[in-house]
């Protein structure tokens, strides 16, 4: 019997070792491929396998700040920047994205965008895609930007250090920190090409202070021209169809 009763115990517990091998190997074959009809969550992140960050989809709320490096800092805008996803370079920072967004106001009208950009290396934008709605007003187009070689980690640990203040002493502590900075620490605008606010077709060209120099429009009725502009923003010369016939 005894006999009988170890033989019983070793065949079930190779019995059990097989099962459970069974279970393992079907779990880990499951974490690296699965199929699902829907998947329902509120943010996914996307990793090398070293854990580098390369992509992250995610609704408003969970939106990240600004990573640089793998090291996420508080965003000036968090809570306000859309869903949508934000891509991250070989060094796990951020590179671009895409954002969405969209509601009614109190007034009854929409308001929204849809922002498309890439960034230079640690710096902002540098080519954005966007429209936008607000007012009653729509705006579309294309937009180059200038960007300085210095990094935005510097100006992105200055706004950590104050993020904590309330929310109006946390405002007049960054328009010193901005003012504080060389100027256009942060670049602008170049080039704008698309429809502006009044339906014009519109193409600005901007010198290094974003003032814009020379401007072709298109207006909604029809009406085409070319505009030189002095740096005050003035027009110095305009030049229609006529114009161009005579000479």
């Amino acid at each position: 019997m005894a006999s009988t009763a170890q033989k019983f115990l070793v065949a079930y517990s190779g019995v059990l070792t097989l099962a459970f091998a069974a279970v393992v190997l079907t779990g880990a074959t499951s974490t690296r491929s699965a199929k699902f009809d829907t998947i329902d969550v509120q943010r996914i992140n996307v990793r090398e396998a070293d854990g580098t960050l390369r992509l992250v989809v995610s609704n408003n709320g969970r939106m990240p700040g600004g990573i640089f490096h793998g090291k996420e800092y508080p965003h000036p805008h968090q809570g306000e920047r859309g869903a949508g996803l934000m891509f991250y370079n070989d060094e796990g920072s951020e590179t671009g994205g895409l954002t969405f967004r969209g509601a009614k106001g109190p007034d009854g009208k929409g308001r929204g965008s849809v922002h498309m950009s890439f960034d230079q290396y640690e710096q902002d934008q540098t080519l954005v895609l966007e429209q936008a709605d607000g007012d009653g007003k729509h705006r579309a187009g294309m937009k180059i930007l200038d960007r300085p070689e210095e990094s935005l980690v510097g100006i992105m640990s200055e706004y950590a250090r104050i993020s904590s203040l309330p929310a109006q002493e946390r405002e007049r502590r960054w328009k010193e920190v901005v003012a504080g900075q060389t100027k256009n620490y942060q670049g602008g605008p170049r080039l704008f090409v698309g429809k502006d606010e009044t339906r014009a077709a519109v193409l600005d060209l901007k010198d290094v202070d974003n003032r814009t120099r020379l401007r072709l429009r298109v207006e909604a009725d029809g009406e085409a021209r070319i505009e030189f502009l002095d740096a005050d923003g003035k027009v110095q010369r305009t030049l229609g169809p006529g114009d161009l016939q005579q000479q």
